[in-house]
C-alpha cells in the first residue's frame, strides 16, 4: 500500500488535519485537533501518522503577503522543531515539510460560501489543512 501524506493548518484553537486518499493524488479532511499546547498537539499527529502510515507531513506555513515570515509563520516553525523532537528526526522516515498557505484561509471561506456550508468554524480549519495539502500534491505533480 502507498503511504500517505499529512496536512497540517496549525491554529491557535484548532488544528486542521487532512490527508492523501490511497492513490495519493487527492487531500480528503480528516479531523480537528483542539487548542493544546505545540508539544501535546505535535504527540496527536503522531498519533495519526502512526495509525494512516504517514511518510510525510506538509505543515502550512502562513508567511505575509510580502513573503516575511511574521509570528504565526514563526509559530509554525516552533511547531516543526517540536514535532521532529518527538518524531526521532529522519530516522523515522518521517519529512516534515513547511508549505506556503497563503489564502487557503480565504479560499476555504469562499468555497464554504459557494456551497452554504453549515457549522463553519469547525469546517474551517480541516478544509483549510485540505486545501493546504492538494495545493503541495499538484505542485509535486507538476
Amino acid at each position: 500500500m502507498r503511504q500517505r501524506i499529512l496536512g497540517i493548518d496549525l491554529g491557535g484553537r484548532r488544528t486542521g488535519v487532512a490527508l492523501t486518499d490511497l492513490t495519493g493524488t487527492l487531500a480528503v479532511g480528516l479531523k480537528l485537533i483542539e487548542a493544546q499546547d505545540l508539544t501535546g498537539c505535535a504527540k496527536k499527529i503522531l498519533e495519526i501518522c502512526e495509525e494512516y502510515d504517514i511518510c510525510e507531513i506538509v505543515l502550512g506555513y502562513p508567511l505575509n503577503m510580502n513573503g516575511t515570515a511574521g509570528s504565526a509563520a514563526k509559530r509554525a516553525e516552533k511547531f516543526k522543531e517540536v514535532l521532529e523532537r518527538l518524531a526521532g528526526g529522519q530516522e523515522r522516515g518521517l519529512d516534515i515539510v513547511l508549505f506556503d498557505e497563503r489564502l487557503s484561509t480565504s479560499l476555504a471561506h469562499i468555497y464554504m460560501n459557494e456551497t452554504g456550508t453549515k457549522n463553519r468554524r469547525e469546517k474551517i480549519d480541516m478544509l483549510s489543512a485540505s486545501i493546504i495539502l492538494q495545493n503541495y500534491i499538484d505542485s509535486k505533480n507538476k
